[in-house]
């Protein structure tokens, strides 16, 4: 481990490097040393909103994070080292995978980004699945697109660029309209033979919008893919005032090329490489498994994306996570207040997650059902989350913990289950992150249980996303002559990690399928409440 002052002067001669990523609900920059290691970080707490039927982030909204994120990393430095933040070696930013920003030849946004939680493309994303025989979730971009097409939205004549959150923060910082592989997987199909936009799909869909006379072709409106390693361009003044608009940043940082939380939460986990997989589990969910081939067939719930190398990766992406869970142990915090009693959220999570572990396998024959927002994996535009049981059940703190543990990860055992039982797909390692395993041991046996699989936590597994891209813009500056992302992951960032390897147990796996059963009648339950307006 290094000394302060050999970070201190690292940091003032500009050799760290700077990771920013956009999640759901918080910004979290850190910034690494020559080692790799995170030594300092900053974070910026923020919200979706809904307005007219739509799950947006508002473009203030976007910029405030931006600066309040880089202001806060600015603040622990301060106080870490004593030393201003003026230059990086490299910088790296990162966001929630698709959606849709869409902008005009004047580079003016022409509606409110609609964010992956969105579930209002379904004709779009059914037609586009049929026209390439290619499956295209509801959230991916030119989903977004098609749908404005279809429904007449008045703007889609006029769209000049379309990209994601990360290419559009990227785009602000260097003036690149540029994104990473992985990212780009969720805007349009990736060919993984050329690690480009699918040129055969590219001229299906103009041919299918030809009766449209719209002066663009798709291949117009979508930012050039770039693969890890590659230079993405350099912080420009403008950039730079944007980032820190005390003006101590400078300009000229070379950027690596903007990627998604799930091209992140593989590099953050050593899992780019074929046979490895890994779960990011916060507000929401998803898994991604590298694979030796291709699948036999689309499925409408995997969706194939890359990892920023432009391997064919198998995702299965659930919009719904832990935000019920979250809730229900706010309330335990207000009932803690109403006594008097200061609890401490770290302390209350970690007493309610263990408390789970001593549940009945199957829950008791308690069901919830995690869905704030529609969860397209079971067939739902609309959400409610719901919890049920019956005079029979055994309810009690640790089955109703146990519960919304479990539920947290139902939609995403359906797609895993056809990955794992009917494709066959094998993983020799499946690495667990995000906030649902930042309690020691409770979050990696659920899904251990849930999937049936060995699962690895790492040390690292706390520093999610944000280290993830620094781990990318490192690579870019500091990879040697020929060597893989895959080799400089396992090489150098993480040949001496430490984890922890959890194994499945039966009484556990017996349980789930148990439990899933239930959560599958279940469903009806959940259908009746959003058919009911209630």
């Amino acid at each position: 481990m290094r000394s302060n002052e050999e970070i201190r002067e690292a940091i003032r001669q500009g050799r760290t490097v700077l990771g920013i990523e956009f999640g759901s609900t918080r910004i979290k920059a850190v910034l690494i040393d020559e080692e790799r290691s995170p030594v300092a970080s900053g974070n910026y707490d923020w919200e979706n909103q809904y307005q007219d039927h739509i799950w947006t982030y508002s473009m203030d909204a976007i910029r405030n994070g931006l600066r309040g994120c880089y202001e806060s990393l600015k603040e622990d430095v301060n106080r870490q080292y004593g030393v201003e933040l003026t230059k990086f070696a490299a910088i790296g930013v990162s966001a929630m995978m698709h959606g849709y920003l869409a902008f005009n030849e004047k580079d003016e946004l022409l509606v409110p980004f609609r964010t992956w939680r969105n579930t209002i493309t379904g004709e779009a994303s059914e037609k586009l699945t049929r026209l390439f025989s290619y499956h295209i979730p509801q959230r991916w971009s030119i989903a977004h697109l098609y749908q404005a097409v279809l429904n007449g939205e008045e703007h889609v004549k006029d769209v000049s660029f379309i990209t994601t959150l990360a290419g559009f923060i990227h785009w602000k910082l260097t003036g690149r309209k540029v994104i990473g592989c992985g990212d780009a997987a969720g805007m349009f199909p990736i060919d993984t033979a050329v690690k480009d936009y699918n040129s055969a799909m590219l001229d299906q869909f103009d041919e299918l919008v030809a009766g449209c006379h719209f002066p663009w072709k798709i291949r117009d409106l979508l930012p050039e893919v770039l693969l890890a390693g590659e230079n993405a361009g350099c912080l420009t003044e403008e950039g730079a005032l944007l980032l820190d608009p005390s003006g101590a940043l400078e300009a000229g940082i070379p950027l690596c090329p903007p990627e998604g939380d799930a091209g992140t939460g593989m590099a953050a986990t050593n899992s780019t490489a074929v046979r490895t997989g890994n779960v990011s589990a916060g507000t929401s969910v998803f898994s991604m498994a590298v694979l030796e081939k291709e699948l036999t067939k689309p499925y409408d719930a995997i969706d194939l994306v890359t990892t920023p190398s432009g391997d064919l990766v198998a995702m299965v992406h659930c919009n719904n996570c832990t935000s019920d869970l979250n809730a229900w142990v706010g309330l335990f915090k207000e009932f803690a207040g109403v006594f008097g009693m200061d609890v401490d959220m770290d302390h209350l999570y970690g007493t309610l997650y263990n408390k789970a572990l001593e549940g009945d396998a199957d829950c008791g024959g308690l069901l919830a059902y995690n869905y704030y927002s529609g969860e397209h994996i079971t067939g739902f535009d609309e959400g409610r989350p719901l919890f049920v049981r019956s005079p029979e059940s055994r309810f009690n703190l640790a089955n109703f913990m146990r519960v919304h543990l479990f539920t947290s990860l139902g939609a995403l055992k359906t797609g895993m289950d056809i990955l794992l039982k009917e494709e066959h797909v094998k993983l020799d390692r499946l690495t667990g992150h995000g906030g649902l395993f930042k309690t020691k041991g409770v979050g990696q046996r659920i899904l251990a249980a849930a999937v049936n699989t060995p699962v690895c936590v790492m040390e690292t597994a706390g520093e999610g996303g944000a280290w993830g891209i620094a781990l990318l813009a490192d690579y870019m500056v500091r990879k040697e002559d020929g060597e893989s992302l895959n080799d400089y992951l396992a090489d150098k960032v993480f040949a001496d990690t430490e984890g922890t390897v959890m194994n499945p147990e039966t009484e556990d796996v017996e349980g789930y399928e148990k439990f899933m059963e239930k959560y599958k009648k279940g469903l009806a339950v959940e259908r009746a409440a959003v058919d009911a307006g209630i």
